[in-house]
């Protein structure tokens, strides 16, 4: 049977990630901040999740993240940014993924496929980036992006059918986004959770370090 681990999985994404696939016959592991106590702006916090797990995992889905953190909205000019609101986007969307990461080459297999998938979003893409504004939440997410690629060049020196990949979802209707889009025009989660599945199944290791949207697309960094 394989294995996954969800971190975020109480989460709008990372909840119905893990439903699908224990609807799938997948033994699902989930560390969540408001359950487990698993907050990933703490790398004490980070430690003892990840350490307190056994075996290897064949899917790793980092669900994590924030746009709004601590009431502070996306700016909409230079003008705008705050270096608290900075330091907060950058702690939940780049450095909790990276701490998780340090962590995470133990938790999958040297010797079979495994896949890392890191959700970030189309706004992390600096060569798609037409419209400015949302100044931290778009630096943090280019930040995780560079996270994967730099994993994926690791991995591949000791587990080279690994795969680590960048994710966009979409927008997706949780409680993330209720305040910027209406759910009539969003993405329900569970489609969300099979896009992002069948993505993930298609990708092979050549492609690992890649970002890729909710339909297999390869985006611009």
């Amino acid at each position: 049977m394989e294995r996954a681990l969800i971190i975020g999985d109480s989460g709008g994404i990372g909840g119905a990630i893990a439903q699908a696939l224990r609807g799938q016959g997948t033994q699902v592991s989930g560390l969540s901040r408001s359950r487990d106590g698993f907050d990933v702006t703490d790398p004490d916090a980070v430690q003892r999740g990840m350490a307190g797990l056994e075996g290897t995992f064949d899917l790793i889905v980092v669900a994590t993240g924030g746009l709004q953190i601590d009431g502070a909205r996306p700016e909409k000019a230079l003008s705008q940014i705050a270096a608290p609101a900075l330091q907060a986007q950058f702690a939940l969307n780049a450095i909790g993924p990276a701490l998780i990461l340090s962590h995470a080459t133990l938790l999958i297999p040297r010797d079979r496929r495994s896949v890392i998938g890191i959700l970030s979003a189309r706004v992390g893409s600096i060569g798609d980036n037409r419209l400015g504004g949302w100044h931290g939440y778009r630096m943090a997410k280019a930040a995780v992006n560079q996270l994967v690629r730099g994993a994926a060049v690791e991995l591949a020196r000791t587990r080279p059918m690994a795969i680590c990949a960048a994710l966009h979802p979409g927008t997706v209707a949780t409680q993330f986004t209720r305040d910027w889009v209406a759910p009539d025009n969003a993405t329900p989660p569970d489609q969300a959770a099979r896009n992002l599945l069948a993505v993930m199944a298609d990708l092979g290791p050549d492609q690992s370090g890649g970002f890729f949207d909710y339909a297999g697309a390869e985006i611009p960094w």
